[in-house]
């Protein structure tokens, strides 16, 4: 509920010497440019994913490729690269269909790892096991490839800090969630929202490690979140 609206527009309008607008805003049906739709609209898949690779290696991100079965594996390696035993998963249901059950046992892990799957239950439970985690793992919901970024829908049991407090992040990138760049995910969102689907109300862009060039212009990488990050791109279709 949103108090006091009213006065203070009516104030608003006072103050800058006219009467309150309160007729809604008419959006053009059509705009006559439209510059945003035609940057990389006439690559192929394949020269998407080579940008998307190219950006990745302008922010510090390391990117695999790999086949839907052989994900377990690569997963594994890339976890062990960054000495990783202590591991936080969204309960996100892609993890299964990836064949990544066996890997994600939070008992008994066949692989001697210490798995924790975000559980929107146990409240900050969740956040202080991804404090202490090795490695932050999420699944990517849209994928940019012109500034290498990974979106997360979060919400429910896909947790934020999944990606923001752990040591290491790791994002498995469906291959179909990869599009040209923000236009095309503001238009998925909005188109999602249009159909009455519940749209989280924190959905994270995240492109590579955590970073600061707050001092004088010089760019740290590894400041306050994951000081490394890997995204794994995985052939779903």
């Amino acid at each position: 509920m949103i108090h006091n609206r009213e006065a203070f527009l009516e104030r608003i309008a006072r103050k800058l010497g006219r009467p309150r607008i309160s007729e809604s805003v008419k959006r053009p049906s059509h705009w006559e440019y439209g510059p945003q739709w035609r940057t990389l609209a006439d690559v192929t898949q394949e020269e998407l994913l080579l940008v998307f690779e190219r950006q990745c290696r302008m922010i510090h991100t390391d990117v695999r490729r790999t086949e839907s079965p052989s994900l377990p594996d690569v997963l594994l390696e890339t976890i062990r690269s960054y000495n990783g035993n202590s591991v936080i998963c969204s309960d996100d249901p892609r993890f299964d269909e990836f064949g990544l059950s066996s890997l994600c046992t939070t008992q008994d892990n066949p692989y001697g790892l210490d798995v924790y799957i975000w559980d929107p239950e146990k409240g900050k439970t969740n956040i202080e096991r991804a404090e202490q985690a090795d490695v932050g793992i999420s699944i990517s919901d849209i994928t940019l490839a012109e500034s290498g970024t990974v979106v997360l829908m979060s919400g429910g049991g896909k947790g934020r800090s999944v990606s923001l407090l752990p040591r290491y992040f790791i994002a498995i990138v469906p291959l179909s969630t990869l599009v040209p760049r923000m236009t095309q995910a503001a238009r998925m969102i909005r188109d999602r929202a249009k159909r009455g689907e519940a749209i989280p109300s924190c959905v994270n862009f995240i492109s590579g490690p955590s970073n600061s060039a707050d001092i004088e212009m010089n760019l740290v990488v590894g400041v306050h979140g994951p000081v490394k990050a890997t995204y794994i791109v995985v052939t779903d279709r």
